[in-house]
């Protein structure tokens, strides 16, 4: 019997990475050692003291009753206090904080509070398939704004149309940047201010990779900036920082009446997040942070193994400041597409083709640090073995 399908899932644009897939599934089945590069999903562990305090959480009754829909008042004074130690940034905890269900969750759902039917989001290509998608589900149009080497993958502000410009009703922006790794300047969240004053347009942006600076670099919060805080919000996870994936608990900052708007969203939609989810969430970010020093220094290691052995194979990637990915340019003559079943069905390396993320992505591929340094060398020398 067949059932007809609503037309936002006939819109979703197709699985490109089905083939992929399919090939890494084959040399799995005979017994060719894969070295998995293209998931954005941190091998390493919880670490313990977050694992023991979601423990006891969860043995105390008082947790197992539905919590509160923007999340409890002690985990979101806590990301108030992280927020202005780590960023030097105040917040209201009570208007100014929300909880999510993790930042895909919050992502997908804040079009809806925002975005009408015909509306107008910019969005960055490439970039995390989320904006786009939750931009269509709510009825709204994408504007793609071109993420380019020669502008160091910045979005070009001054190339959206006029017309395009005051149509925006929200701006999804994203750095440290995936896929890319490029990192934003206090310079460019200022000419985004500017521009969202203009247009009367929300900057949304996803701040999830701020905890994965390498060598020094510290990247900075948008809400940092003199004026972001007029027009717009930061997402944020736990998943990266602490390596939290599954645990699904992230949070929203910023402009109350934003907020505001996004919180009545939420609370027709989901019930909040676990109680002792968000008590565990209270220790990660109440601790000292030895942690994330800990998995910085780990992620440090193992790009200065990527990246000189990449090089060494003649594949000019540029070291990222910030995230744990390699936005690698594919050799000349190859597709994106092409030269990741290249790596996958000669060196048994899966990596993820840049078109993948939008079209202005084609021509590099993305490699994940999610693997010891050991299987990086492993890869590095599988590569090296290739006739680029």
């Amino acid at each position: 019997m067949p059932f007809e399908q609503a037309e936002r899932l006939k819109k979703l644009p197709p699985y490109l990475f089905q083939e992929i897939d399919r090939l890494k599934a084959e040399l799995i089945a005979e017994g060719v050692d894969v070295i998995n590069l293209g998931v954005g999903d941190p091998d390493l562990p919880t670490p313990r003291h977050i694992i023991e305090k979601l423990k006891e959480a969860a043995e105390d009754p008082a947790n197992h009753q539905y919590p509160s829909y923007s999340g409890m008042n002690r985990f979101r004074s806590s990301v108030a206090d992280w927020y202005r130690s780590r960023f030097q940034v105040d917040l209201n905890p009570e208007r100014e904080v929300l909880t999510l269900i993790g930042s895909k969750e919050g992502i997908a759902h804040f079009p809806l509070a925002y975005i009408d039917q015909g509306d107008i989001a910019l969005v960055p290509s490439p970039a995390y398939p989320v904006y786009h998608i939750a931009t269509m589900f709510a009825g709204g149009q994408t504007h793609f704004m071109p993420l380019l080497e020669e502008n160091d993958f910045l979005p070009d502000l001054n190339s959206i149309p006029r017309d395009v410009a005051k149509k925006a009703k929200v701006m999804f922006i994203n750095y440290p940047n995936n896929p890319t790794g490029a990192v934003a300047t206090q310079e460019f969240f200022q000419k985004v201010i500017a521009f969202a004053k203009e247009n009367n347009t929300i900057i949304a942006h996803d701040a999830a990779y701020t905890e994965m600076g390498f060598h020094g670099y510290r990247p900075m919060s948008f809400l940092e900036v003199p004026g972001a805080k007029d027009v717009g919000i930061e997402f944020h996870s736990l998943s990266k920082t602490y390596n939290m994936t599954g645990w699904r608990l992230g949070f929203a900052v910023g402009n109350a009446e934003i907020i505001s708007g996004f919180g009545q969203i939420k609370s027709n939609i989901d019930s909040g997040a676990f109680n002792a989810i968000q008590e565990a969430g209270i220790a990660a970010l109440e601790d000292d942070q030895s942690c994330v020093k800990e998995m910085q220094k780990i992620y440090e290691e193992r790009l200065d193994v990527l990246i000189p052995g990449l090089n060494k194979a003649g594949l000019q990637a540029r070291a990222p400041k910030a995230t744990f990915y390699v936005w690698c340019p594919v050799p000349k003559g190859s597709t994106s597409k092409e030269f990741t079943s290249r790596l996958l069905k000669e060196a048994g390396i899966v990596t993820t083709p840049g078109s993948g993320f939008g079209d202005p992505g084609e021509g590099y591929v993305r490699m994940a640090l999610t693997v010891s340094k050991e299987r990086l060398q492993e890869a590095v020398e599988r590569i090296q073995n290739m006739s680029l």
